[in-house]
Parts: C-alpha cells; sequence; structure tokens
C-alpha cells in the first residue's frame, strides 16, 4: 500500500464526505469538491487501488435480527504453531464476526454475536473451545456499543 504522502487534500475531501454517508452520489461529491464527476471516479477507484478505501458495505443492526449479546473473547492457544489452524476454524463459526492476531495476554481475539447469554455459552463451549489447539478462552460481554467511527484525516 502507498504511503500517506499519496492522499491530498482533494482526497482528504472526497473521503470526509463518503465516509459521512456511503451512499452520497458521485455527482454530488463533484460538485462539493468543485471537480467532475469523472474525477471523483478516478479518484475513488485509485483510493481503492492503493488500499485506502476498503470497499463499501451495508451494515446490519445486529440487534434488528435477534443478536441481543455481543461479547469479546481473548483466546489462548495450547502452541503458537497451531495459530493457523485456529483462526481457519474461527472464520467458519457465523457468529464471529472480528477476529485479531494480537500482542499481550491472548493470542487471538475475536468478536462474537449471539441471540443471549445462553446462545454465547453454547457457542464458546461447543465451538470455540472445541477447537483443537484453543487452551483456554476469557469473555467480555459488552453491555453497551458507545459509539464506532472512522478515524479521522490528517
Amino acid at each position: 500500500m502507498e504511503s500517506n504522502a499519496q492522499i491530498d487534500n482533494l482526497d482528504k475531501k472526497i473521503l470526509g464526505l463518503i465516509t459521512k454517508n456511503a451512499r452520497i452520489p458521485f455527482l454530488e461529491v463533484a460538485r462539493e469538491c468543485n471537480v467532475s464527476g469523472a474525477a471523483i471516479h478516478q479518484r475513488i477507484q485509485r483510493l481503492q487501488n492503493i488500499g485506502v478505501l476498503k470497499g463499501s458495505e451495508f451494515v446490519i443492526n445486529p440487534v434488528r435480527i435477534g443478536y441481543h449479546t455481543c461479547a469479546f473473547v481473548g483466546i489462548f492457544l495450547k502452541k503458537a504453531s497451531l495459530f493457523d489452524n485456529v483462526v481457519q476454524m474461527l472464520e467458519e463459526i457465523p457468529e464471529i464476526v472480528e477476529c485479531h492476531y494480537t500482542t499481550g495476554q491472548y493470542a487471538v481475539f475475536v468478536k462474537i454475536f449471539a441471540h443471549s447469554n445462553e446462545h454465547l455459552k453454547r457457542i464458546l463451549h461447543d465451538k470455540l473451545q472445541a477447537i483443537p489447539g484453543v487452551a483456554s478462552t476469557e469473555t467480555s460481554i459488552s453491555l453497551y456499543e458507545i459509539f464506532k467511527k472512522q478515524l479521522p484525516l490528517e
């Protein structure tokens, strides 16, 4: 990926607009930036190509589809050499929506959505802790997501 030096003020303005509203029409972005629609298309394509933009997506509200429990789980491995196999099996658990390779006490840190605390218990016991190579886990339940935001553009 190219360095931050490849991002100019126009790119920052475009990124600011589209991260506030991913559905903003490119022509509206062009008007706000005083450039052509074609220039916006080219800039956004370049930002995708250099890895600054990772795509666009619709975000599902987990609670609205019945997932009322959010938990973060630190995973201890029996051996570091089992990392790749464990991660491959974690990816197959649909309720795990994020997986991070971390420093500190855990080898892996995951975010899980479950229908209820009982469902979370079944995921932990029947799926996650049953993975060969997982030594143990530590779980924290999120009571409420206070905020989630994009990084600031400097």
